[in-house]
């Protein structure tokens, strides 16, 4: 059964697993808010990772694994950005939330994207964290030669974590790289009505600043971007309080 990994002790929480179409996600519930935040991880994570994070950020926190990383089980095939998307939709829908806050971190911002374009019914706001892939590097080597330079410069606990929950992730993470680098955001991004904030570590190289601006001109809808001093792509996993504080502010004005 999956564990209870990121509520504070003594706050009540709710760790269900959730089906559809052949996938299953794991979610972690707690906390209380007027509109629930949506935790999605990038590639090769876990929800475990955003415990700094999850402690900062107010209210309702829905922090998910997706299938095949975390706590949850590898599915038949390697699923889709858009997949991923109808998965959570379904999972939404099932417990009634139909005004969340989506906060997408690197591969999570991708399905971020495609779940406000596809289902934009449940979402009030979106947050992309460090997205990816950046339009003008689209290859595995590319961002794989990113990945090992932003390493470089983050702190052992992002090192520690991402260690843990890369090998956690199984023989299949090549796969699923290869489907977050296939993915074209930008067509999702075009449909994005929502506000968004796009948020990115001023070291990161993963979402070069040309990228988050490329982004801003796509989405039809309200959009901002925040830089984050002296952080690369790890900035929702340590050291997260400014990145709490920015999406805090942002969720309060929608």
């Amino acid at each position: 059964m999956p564990e209870r990994l990121l509520a504070p002790e003594g706050v009540p929480a709710s760790i269900v697993e959730s089906e559809h179409g052949g996938a299953t996600l794991v979610a972690e519930d707690f906390g209380t808010g007027e509109r629930p935040y949506v935790l999605l991880h990038g590639i090769g994570m876990g929800r475990s990772v955003y415990l700094d994070f999850s402690e900062r950020l107010p209210g309702r926190i829905i922090a998910l694994d997706l299938p095949g990383f975390g706590e949850a089980p590898e599915p038949f095939r390697t699923l889709t950005m858009a997949r991923h998307a109808d998965l959570i939709a379904a999972f939404l829908r099932s417990i009634d939330v139909s005004d969340a806050v989506i906060i997408g971190h690197s591969m999570g911002s991708q399905i971020g994207a495609e779940l406000a374009a596809r289902h934009p019914s449940l979402i009030a706001g979106l947050v992309l964290a460090g997205p990816t892939v950046n339009s003008a590097s689209r290859s595995v080597r590319e961002q794989a030669t990113y990945l090992l330079r932003d390493l470089m410069g983050e702190r052992p606990i992002v090192l520690l974590r991402g260690a843990r929950e890369y090998l956690r992730g199984g023989p299949h993470l090549i796969r699923k790289i290869r489907a977050t680098v296939v993915h074209e955001p930008e067509k999702a991004y075009a449909q994005v009505k929502c506000p968004v904030l796009v948020l990115r570590g001023a070291r990161d190289p993963l979402a070069p600043v040309s990228w988050c601006r490329e982004i801003l001109s796509l989405v039809p809808g309200p959009a901002d971007l925040k830089e984050i001093p002296d952080h690369g792509h790890g900035t929702l996993i340590s050291d997260a309080e400014l990145a709490a504080d920015l999406i805090t502010e942002f969720a309060r004005r929608l």
